[in-house]
């Protein structure tokens, strides 16, 4: 993200993406305010930039836009757009384009008109959900998961981490299975396909035997499912032996593959667990015992907020909590390192791999499918803001797909596993990268020499304009400045100098 881009997206922290904006009704201009700064929020300016009306429609505005903000002008809604229009849009190459022909991919062989599906939760758990879902561009769901047994949910069941402005970084939620019977969730299945043939349902199953295995997968299949994944993975159970507790034991991950294959000849992929080491053990064991693909991760075992004078953590059921599921923007990178360890695994290269994990913008799906999902799965981010992410999931990625010159998204797919290595002992040891300051940015907060001072290695002091100066002979390249930097007025040199070269 170059710094015009961020600053934007920092400008945005006030706004709180509101449901049938007013600054969209106080427009006169045909900006539609509430989807361009949904646009930046989601790391999409470029996207919100081109769909600007030519010009800076904003330039001789007296911004009713903002006077109309629930925030009461606390979100600089003309700077933000002024900005798009006229520092983002020049660098764009390419304007919007006419069709997402490009993000058409498959699962397993079934065709998908894009990459994004609902992920197995409460976002896909009744018709009238999955409906508008599909309605507003999702290409499929993974319905919450069916089983045959009574399923009784706790009250409350959610809690969240939250950034120091208020943002949700993640999830803890004691969330089970489907609370529907088997029949109704077929009936729900019936009416989606008759309505949205084209729409890819994954049918989400778990079982407590063979039988039951078994006779989910086929009954999935009989009413309409294009696919069933198995949830080995769910860390919520009452139950011991089911969930995460098969998707820990890759023979019973095997076994139980085997059984509900034997009940369905549509594609099967097993939802694995991250509450493991390594996750090949257990894929290459879904694989033998019959499947089709990989979907991954599910939510990692967690506990929060533990309440200071309570004692109890959250979320508190009478007094009581329990150890949780863990999701959200906090999740993708260890997301990514599975994906990434199944990806590079040339046992597993046939499985279809559909990731999941902390996926908010089109470029956290893009990171997914550079490592080698074919496909993604979100819940967390709709959660938070809803359905209408799907806008921005596949404009931004259609326009970085056309952008490039890449004619489908199968092409990407694993492009970057190339240059992921498990350990670090391929890594260059031999230079130095420094750090290259923007003074006209700078503000002279310090920030940088305090982060170096007490956490890095003394190589930065701030002179008497408040400016920062680096000294080259302390400085080891580690970049904890540029990290720390509120203002964006630090970046890399991009330029490797050897250190031999600066001893001497």
């Amino acid at each position: 993200m170059c710094p015009e881009e961020s600053r934007a997206r920092k400008n945005m922290l006030r706004c709180m993406l509101c449901a049938n904006a007013p600054c969209d009704d106080a427009c006169g201009k045909g900006v539609k305010p509430a989807r361009q700064l949904r646009s930046v929020w989601f790391e999409n300016e470029r996207f919100a930039a081109s769909r600007l009306p030519p010009g800076n429609p904003c330039a001789e505005c007296a911004a009713p836009c903002e006077t109309a903000c629930l925030r009461r002008e606390e979100v600089p809604i003309k700077a933000i757009l002024s900005s798009l229009a006229e520092e983002v849009r020049p660098r764009s190459d390419i304007s919007v384009p006419k069709d997402e022909n490009a993000l058409r991919t498959e699962i397993c062989g079934v065709p998908l008109e894009n990459p994004f599906l609902l992920s197995s939760s409460v976002v896909a758990s009744n018709y009238d959900m999955c409906s508008r879902a599909f309605e507003a561009g999702w290409a499929g769901a993974a319905f919450k998961t069916i089983c045959s047994f009574d399923i009784h949910e706790a009250s409350p069941r959610l809690s969240a981490v939250h950034d120091a402005s208020g943002g949700i970084v993640g999830f803890k939620n004691i969330e089970q299975l489907s609370e529907h019977s088997v029949a109704e969730n077929m009936e729900i299945f019936q009416k989606l396909k008759k309505k949205y043939p084209a729409k890819f349902i994954l049918a989400s199953i778990m079982g407590r035997n063979d039988e039951e295995w078994e006779e989910l997968a086929r009954t999935c299949e009989e009413n309409g499912a294009d696919a069933v994944e198995l949830n080995f993975s769910c860390p919520n159970m009452m139950e011991e032996g089911l969930g995460s507790d098969i998707g820990q034991a890759p023979s019973l991950v095997e076994h139980f593959t085997a059984a509900a294959r034997r009940g369905a000849k549509i594609p099967v992929l097993a939802k694995l667990t991250p509450n493991v080491a390594f996750m090949s053990p257990a894929a290459e064991a879904a694989k033998r015992g019959g499947a089709d693909g990989i979907s991954a991760i599910n939510t990692i075992k967690s506990i929060m907020g533990v309440d200071p004078y309570t004692y109890v953590s959250s979320p508190a059921v009478q007094g009581q909590s329990a150890v949780g599921g863990y999701s959200g923007a906090a999740v993708k990178p260890i997301a990514l390192r599975f994906i990434a360890e199944m990806g590079k695994n040339p046992n597993l290269s046939r499985l279809h791999i559909s990731g999941i994990g902390g996926i908010e913008t089109w470029k956290d799906a893009l990171e997914f499918m550079l490592l080698g999902a074919g496909s993604v799965q979100i819940t967390t981010a709709v959660m938070q803001y809803g359905y209408r992410i799907i806008d921005d999931l596949k404009g931004g990625l259609n326009f970085y797909l056309h952008e490039r010159g890449i004619e489908n998204i199968g092409n990407i797919i694993g492009r970057g596993l190339a240059f992921i290595s498990n350990t670090t002992d391929s890594l260059a040891r031999d230079t130095v990268t420094y750090p290259r300051f923007w003074l006209e940015r700078c503000i002279g907060c310090g920030r940088c020499e305090i982060s170096c001072s007490d956490g890095g290695h003394q190589a930065i002091h701030m002179n008497e304009n408040r400016r920062p100066v680096l000294n080259p002979m302390k400085c080891v390249g580690c970049h904890l400045c540029v990290l720390v930097c509120p203002c964006d007025a630090i970046c890399s040199s991009g330029k490797w100098i050897s250190k031999e070269k600066i001893k001497n």
